[in-house]
């Protein structure tokens, strides 16, 4: 069978099943998938119905299953998280329809597409976008706020308690499965489990809250996506990993995601009904997230270099483990 043969089937099955979800007599158009991993797919189609043309985002869990490295949710869960959200008022994409086991599709959802910019560099440099960017900081407080006040009591056995300590032996874990000795990691790891913050209420932590993960348009955020590594934790988590340093995308003076300050993004945290953080709390977090960035560079270019998935891309990025290595000596210098 072909490859456009598979395509064609999977079409089929997947309008099959948004006809019984939608109570909608369409069908799929231009399906095409836009990215994959060993843990995850992403797929856009448009749905054809008889009000309207619907562009969808189609997010299942690969058929290969999940990798060593993986903490990822399903995504029933990843779902009814972004439900959640909504209810907030955070802007996360509207679930249509999830997949059901019957369905022969595996773990998965149909998402409303949101339209705007997501390519991080453009989101930073486009001149229709400078309002935009003049607004993210301020809500980007607002919107993690706004998720770290979900009640997590509905999903609470469903995520894993990833707060300092737990979280810094997985990836110690992870680390030493790699067997390429790193003089500054085996630092990092030592000094972030000596300087770990006094533990906190767990909350509902994104896990990827960063530029690269957004929607913006002319207005803003427009949508927050990946939701698949939210878990149990310190809500300052998700600040300092907005901050680290690989996600402003050649703008390194701007110290949150390459368009705002520190300071104005604790403010609109507060401000909209977050607990206030001390910044050394968000440092010591930004550190930890940039250390994670390298571990999971290592990760990615082990990939390639074990056979698991052979792709130049990958490769590269090895180059990226000594920039995090600096990074990570400059925050706590």
């Amino acid at each position: 069978m072909t490859s456009v043969n598979v395509a064609v089937d999977f079409a089929d099955a997947l309008g099959e099943i948004a006809r019984r979800a939608l109570h909608d007599n369409g069908r799929v158009e231009k399906l095409v998938r836009l990215s994959g991993g060993a843990s995850a797919e992403t797929w856009r189609f448009e749905w054809h119905g008889s009000q309207q043309i619907l562009p969808c985002i189609l997010r299942r869990s690969a058929v290969a299953g999940r990798d060593q490295f993986s903490t990822s949710i399903t995504k029933s869960t990843e779902a009814q998280l972004q439900r959640l959200a909504r209810q907030q008022d955070v802007p996360a994409p509207r679930i249509l329809f999830e997949l059901q086991d019957s369905d022969g599709l595996g773990d998965g959802y149909v998402m409303e597409q949101v339209q705007g910019e997501t390519l991080a560099p453009k989101i930073l440099g486009e001149p229709r976008l400078e309002n935009a960017r003049s607004l993210l900081t301020a809500q980007c407080g607002s919107i993690l706020a706004g998720i770290h006040r979900i009640d997590i009591a509905n999903v609470k056995n469903l995520l894993s308690d990833q707060s300092a300590l737990p979280q810094l032996q997985q990836l110690e874990a992870l680390y030493r499965s790699f067997e390429q000795p790193q003089p500054v990691f085996e630092f990092g790891l030592r000094w972030l489990r000596e300087n770990a913050p006094p533990p906190v209420p767990l909350a509902l932590v994104h896990g990827d809250f960063r530029n690269g993960n957004f929607v913006v348009d002319e207005t803003g955020m427009a949508a927050v996506l990946d939701w698949e590594l939210s878990h149990l934790g310190d809500p300052a988590e998700d600040l300092g990993w907005l901050c680290v340093r690989s996600w402003r995308f050649g703008k390194p003076e701007k110290e949150v995601g390459g368009f705002g300050d520190l300071t104005e993004l604790l403010h609109a945290y507060a401000q909209a009904g977050g607990t206030p953080i001390d910044p050394q709390r968000v440092r010591y977090w930004q550190a930890f997230g940039t250390l994670r960035w390298g571990i999971i560079c290592l990760f990615q270019v082990f990939s390639h270099l074990r056979g698991h998935q052979q792709s130049v891309e990958l490769a590269a990025i090895g180059r990226r483990v000594s920039e995090t290595e600096f990074d990570f000596l400059e925050l706590i210098r």
